[in-house]
């Protein structure tokens, strides 16, 4: 799927294997660091992983943005529920603030829907993510635990069309995100 973002179009698709070192160097620079890059290569190695829910942005010059939604789960009580969870977001630092990170988020979070999720549950800006229909999940039965930088409305959550107010509980994330300490 094309997109016209900023200065120019970027097309926006499934991540291949092909790409996965672009990816890491794009998720790298983005963050400054090789944590979440260590994060994505987990999350793909992990029975968690959907690989039809990473998803790359490609510009003139290659890959320019990279996001994934995959498992977690939902505790209340002893009732576990399968949730879709969006981490991380990445896009090249001398792209950012083209548009590129919210066509992302757009896209994955409608192939979430298609796939029936109920709803897609993040940490985040909520500054940016508020403007693409996320919120603070607190009000909706919904806790996480957030690292010690995260204010509170940093818990967040998009509501699709499948949701049910009665699914509440404590987002637990897998294993993989082990590896990235203070997520």
């Amino acid at each position: 799927m094309h997109q016209a973002v900023g200065a120019g179009d970027v097309h926006i698709r499934a991540e291949r294997t092909e790409d996965r070192e672009a990816v890491a160097a794009v998720v790298a620079a983005a963050f400054g660091s090789r944590a979440e890059a260590d994060l994505v290569e987990a999350i793909r190695s992990s029975p968690e992983y959907v690989a039809e829910l990473s998803l790359v942005a490609e510009g003139e010059g290659g890959i320019v943005g990279h996001v994934m939604v995959s498992h977690a789960e939902l505790h209340d009580g002893d009732v576990r529920h399968q949730i879709f969870s969006l981490a991380p977001l990445a896009v090249a630092p001398s792209q950012q603030g083209q548009g590129i990170g919210s066509a992302l988020v757009k896209a994955v979070t409608a192939a979430a829907q298609q796939m029936g999720a109920a709803f897609v549950v993040l940490q985040g800006d909520p500054r940016f993510y508020g403007r693409l229909g996320f919120e603070p999940c607190a009000p909706l039965g919904i806790a996480m635990e957030l690292p010690s930088w995260a204010p509170p409305e940093a818990a967040q959550i998009l509501v699709l069309g499948a949701y049910e107010q009665s699914v509440r509980g404590r987002v637990v994330y897998p294993s993989a995100f082990d590896a990235v300490t203070d997520h």
